[in-house]
């Protein structure tokens, strides 16, 4: 398959844009789509693996952020949940240390529809793209490939509350991680801690109020006895 048009060791400009450009690709191109993975409301379905397949050396902030974005919209159910399993995953081989993202042939496998996520992706534009006009290269050491393992050690903290499938835990969680892979792509340190600052200051914050409320619900339990 065809590259992403991009120069190694180059920042990606417009993580978003160049995404829309995949998706455009695939969507023009039905010999990267299953001929059966198509019907009439949805149109042609796209793999996972044809997406990775177009990346290049950013391609885990890339697939992250490709993940995170549907995470990123208040009240979309069950699709953040679904996309936080493969989030876990590669959040977890980049605190391995390896450089290129390896995804299982279920996951590489499994499909998506196209035209829902170029819609998806539009919805969410508007709250990305103001951050991208503000990118640019900084603070190298945590984008390193040292750094990267730190970083995907710390993106598993917000990865994992997405998977849970509870009101408020996956848009606030979503966008940090989508800053995050954002500073990934573009070689900004700055951007990839605010993410998981953002991400892990609702957690803790989700967290304390589980705690309070339990701790509520044991008194009035106390109290009835």
């Amino acid at each position: 398959m065809t590259p992403a048009p991009t120069h190694p060791g180059q920042p990606v400009r417009g993580a978003t844009q160049f995404l829309r450009n995949i998706l455009g690709e695939l969507e023009a191109a039905p010999n990267t789509v299953d001929a059966m993975a198509t019907d009439e409301d949805d149109g042609p379905k796209a793999r996972l693996g044809d997406v990775l397949d177009r990346l290049d050396e950013r391609a885990f902030g890339l697939v992250l952020l490709l993940l995170a974005l549907p995470c990123t919209l208040p009240f979309v159910y069950i699709l953040p949940q679904l996309v936080a399993l493969p989030m876990l995953a590669l959040a977890g081989q980049m605190a391995a240390g390896r450089k290129h993202p390896w995804l299982p042939a279920r996951l590489h496998e499994r499909s998506f529809s196209v035209r829902s996520f170029k819609t998806v992706l539009g919805r969410s534009e508007k709250y990305v793209g103001w951050v991208e006009r503000f990118a640019r290269p900084r603070l190298s050491a945590i984008t390193s490939h040292h750094g990267s393992r730190l970083v995907g050690a710390l993106l598993l903290i917000p990865a994992a509350s997405i998977l849970v499938p509870l009101p408020g835990t996956n848009t606030v969680p979503g966008i940090g991680v989508a800053i995050a892979s954002l500073g990934v792509i573009e070689r900004d340190g700055v951007l990839v801690i605010l993410g998981l600052a953002i991400g892990f200051l609702w957690v803790a914050l989700l967290a304390t109020l589980g705690l309070e409320a339990a701790s509520l619900i044991k008194d009035w339990l106390a109290a009835r006895v």
